[in-house]
């Protein structure tokens, strides 16, 4: 007999936290939290729909995983620490294996970064995820999209690109989902910064995590505060295993124009920008690139070596694909 709803919710997605701040969990019609005294409350949610954001057959472990991932990739940006999480899940229908990796993918990051699953909703239908994440930052703290001034260096973490890359060899048929290649690894299981965004507090002028592509990201952070951005090509932080496998102009369209590497986008006053950067570097755990600098004007402009280069293409929009 095929799993009903309730034992659906009962068998994969209820557990006990140790979190002394949910009041009443999964299984009544809504849960019962209590914020801590003098923090903003952050919330941020993500769907994900098979075909279009994930691949069909992507491994169940991955999708639980990247799920949850995505939404504490933005609550990494504002740099505040997640709390709890609510799941809607539709499903062609309840198949226990399915279900029990992707749960697994689910709980195993909930658990690593403190998160409760504390309720959400469960449907017949087509493959859809969606989840909300709900966490705290100092209100006086939280980072923005919009506080860049010109001047301000512009840093990415990590190297994006490499999550593009797994992506277009899947697509392409060279490698396959049990491919332990570290471009398909990065593309299945999406790590994101919450450390950095932590560090981040109190020294960064504004930021935003990196989903649709860097150079789209970048726009959308000096439109939201009202500047303009200068991105040097030649410091863009290339994986080695991107170079090694592309050439340079390859390489560069994966970094501008990929996405799901959940890589953090943050400027800076560049007085003593490079100190304060190793000392974030450092505190985070993660190598961060200075890839620019803020202007006065709009948009975005690319220079090489000083000369401006014409750069064709934008981030990823749902409603362009």
């Amino acid at each position: 007999m095929p799993l009903g709803e309730f034992e659906v919710i009962a068998r994969y997605f209820t557990r006990a936290t140790p979190r002394r701040d949910v009041l009443l969990g999964v299984g009544d019609d809504a849960a019962l939290l209590a914020p801590p005294p003098g923090q903003a409350l952050v919330a941020a949610t993500d769907t994900l729909v098979e075909g279009r954001h994930f691949l069909p057959g992507t491994p169940p472990l991955s999708v639980g995983h990247n799920a949850l991932a995505v939404n504490l990739s933005d609550l990494a940006a504002m740099g505040a620490d997640p709390a709890w999480a609510l799941l809607a899940l539709s499903l062609p229908d309840p198949d226990e294996r399915w279900l029990e990796e992707f749960a697994g993918g689910l709980h195993a990051l909930a658990t690593r970064h403190g998160v409760a699953l504390v309720g959400g909703d469960t449907v017949s239908g087509p493959l859809v995820v969606t989840v909300a994440v709900l966490g705290f930052v100092p209100a006086d703290a939280a980072l923005r999209r919009s506080g860049a001034k010109p001047g301000d260096a512009v840093y990415v973490s990590g190297t994006p690109g490499v999550a593009a890359a797994g992506l277009d060899l899947l697509r392409r048929g060279v490698m396959t989902f049990e491919s332990r290649d570290p471009r398909v690894q990065r593309m299945l299981f999406a790590e994101p910064r919450l450390a950095l965004g932590r560090a981040l507090r109190g020294r960064a002028s504004a930021a935003m995590d990196v989903s649709d592509g860097l150079l789209g990201d970048l726009d959308k952070l000096a439109r939201a505060s009202t500047v303009g951005a200068v991105l040097e090509l030649e410091r863009l932080p290339i994986a080695p295993m991107l170079a090694d496998a592309y050439d340079r102009a390859q390489c560069e369209r994966l970094v501008l124009h990929g996405g799901d590497d959940y890589e953090l986008l943050f400027t800076m006053p560049a007085d003593g920008a490079a100190a304060r950067a190793a000392e974030i570097a450092e505190q985070a755990g993660c190598a961060v690139h200075r890839i620019g600098r803020i202007v006065a004007g709009e948009g975005v402009r690319c220079l090489r070596e000083g000369r401006e280069e014409p750069v064709t293409g934008g981030g990823y929009d749902h409603f362009a694909h």
